[in-house]
């Protein structure tokens, strides 16, 4: 797919699709709860629609129509034994989070997904679940999917995870509702917090103190009404494509602002971006409100590293996108995590950005930019990871000549039409 430099300002509104998180998760925990969940501004992106394939495999009733998702709930233990594989696509969230459920049931199930997802690190779930008890198992060996799980009564346990991730600490915390006492885990930095207040909303003893979210066993769980909030990181690639084109103004609505997924705006706030947040508020827990974004022709390049890291980890290729337009050098450090996601999204970014003229240099463990240069267009291939498509989309949008994205149909994923709203705001 080709992509142009852009004539004219970005201008006008848009409400994102929503949180890809949240709508996993509804759909989860809906299942698992009494009753009737309805979801609201539900993600139909590919990642949650593996989701509903999986509770329907087995024998949740999950009704998806444009205006809403009715999620029938059986209870705790009313998930019944799948007579096929579940598939989980390309969704890393969904195998690791339903591992955790899978763990507490009293049949066997097998999960795979696609090639990536068969590249993943599952070992980081694999540990903890099997010190729960959990029978759990790669079964080619090499801790990534296929995984065996053959579910059973568990134990609590209190975890030290090694990384701040929401999957881990998710997958433990569900697999806690199947334990014998309580389960905690404390992780090195505070990540997504999502799967807490969610599950207290749906009547679930969560607690959370610094670091460590502790969750007690065999709740009573009830279906909820959910209205999800807009993603923030799909909004980032409208907040960058704002602030880098000149005249641009957006105002992006109804956009989740957890204090656990906000890095993006604080590090746009240390470059000295314009962006002013309206109407915020709390829906279901999760802060909420509409951003503002205005063309900033003078960023600043700045260092992100440390505990902020995990409440951006998704946006890092765009924030080097936006550093690559910036004046000055932006260092990113801690972000290791990059290397086990959909792609090894550290070094396809330093590599498709040094072809487009970014002086840009790798390093172990992110990258350091000097920013500033005019770039230029380059045939760039997306690795079938949607958060590389978009972020490349949004730099052509101010580089010099065409840019080419290979397999940028990666998109539906998470955002089936970013093409369009991206086109209708440059109209």
């Amino acid at each position: 797919m080709e992509f142009h430099k852009t004539e004219k300002p970005l201008r006008g509104e848009i409400t994102i699709p929503g949180d890809k998180s949240i709508s996993h998760r509804s759909v989860m925990f809906g299942a698992i709860s009494q009753g009737r969940t309805e979801i609201t501004n539900f993600l139909q992106g590919q990642d949650c629609l593996s989701t509903i394939s999986c509770f329907r495999k087995m024998g949740i009733e999950i009704e998806n129509t444009s205006e809403r998702i009715l999620v029938h709930g059986r209870g705790l233990h009313g998930l019944t034994a799948p007579t096929e594989i579940l598939d989980v696509g390309n969704s890393g969230t969904t195998t690791r989070l339903i591992s955790g459920i899978l763990a507490g049931q009293d049949f066997t199930s097998e999960l795979t997904g696609d090639a990536s997802i068969q590249k993943r690190p599952m070992g980081r779930i694999i540990r903890p679940l099997s010190m729960m008890d959990a029978t759990i198992e790669s079964i080619k060996g090499n801790g990534c999917a296929p995984l065996r799980i053959s579910g059973h009564a568990l134990k609590g346990i209190h975890y030290q995870s090694p990384v701040a991730s929401a999957q881990v600490k998710s997958s433990i915390l569900l697999a806690g509702l199947y334990a014998d006492g309580k389960t905690s885990v404390t992780e090195p930095a505070l990540s997504r917090n999502h799967t807490e207040i969610m599950l207290r909303s749906f009547g679930a003893t969560v607690t959370s103190e610094g670091t460590t979210a502790s969750i007690l066993p065999d709740p009573d769980l009830h279906g909820q009404k959910i209205e999800v909030p807009g993603d923030i990181s799909s909004a980032a690639y409208f907040i960058v494509a704002a602030l880098i084109v000149p005249g641009s103004e957006i105002l992006i609505k109804n956009c989740g602002i957890n204090e656990t997924r906000d890095g993006i705006l604080r590090v746009c706030r240390a470059m000295g971006a314009d962006i002013t947040v309206l109407n915020a508020h709390t829906s279901g827990g999760e802060a909420v409100a509409d951003l503002l974004v205005r063309y900033t022709p003078d960023l600043k390049g700045c260092v992100i590293e440390g505990d902020i890291i995990p409440t951006l980890i998704d946006e890092i290729p765009v924030i080097a996108v936006l550093a690559a337009f910036a004046d000055g050098t932006t260092t990113i450090r801690n972000a290791e995590e990059l290397k086990v996601k959909e792609s090894n999204r550290l070094d396809i970014m330093v590599h498709h950005l040094s072809e487009m003229g970014c002086d840009i240099t790798g390093t172990e463990d992110g990258m350091i930019i000097n920013g500033g240069k005019t770039l230029q267009g380059a045939v760039l291939d997306s690795f079938l990871d949607h958060r590389i498509a978009m972020s490349f989309a949004i730099a052509s949008l101010a580089c010099e000549s065409t840019l080419t994205i290979r397999r940028a149909d990666c998109v539906n994923i998470s955002y089936p039409a970013f093409y369009q709203d991206l086109e209708r705001l440059c109209r």
